[in-house]
């Protein structure tokens, strides 16, 4: 066997390997913002929606010394 054809190839598979790495890293981070947003939205609404049924909670504060 040729040792430099076995080099570039190990080199080359290492690049695959780290490309793949990067790519899944991507996709990753991607989902964590996607989900963090749908959180937050979620969250969002659902103050909404107890605002919409109470609405007095929340309005007046009695405070006594």
């Amino acid at each position: 066997m040729d040792i430099a054809a076995l080099a570039i190839n190990l080199s080359q598979v290492q690049l695959q390997q780290a490309v793949g790495t990067a790519v899944l890293k991507m996709a990753l981070d991607t989902g964590r913002e996607n989900a963090d947003m749908l959180t937050g939205a979620l969250t969002d609404s659902t103050k909404v929606l107890e605002h919409s049924v109470r609405p007095h909670l929340g309005t007046k504060l009695d405070v006594t010394v």
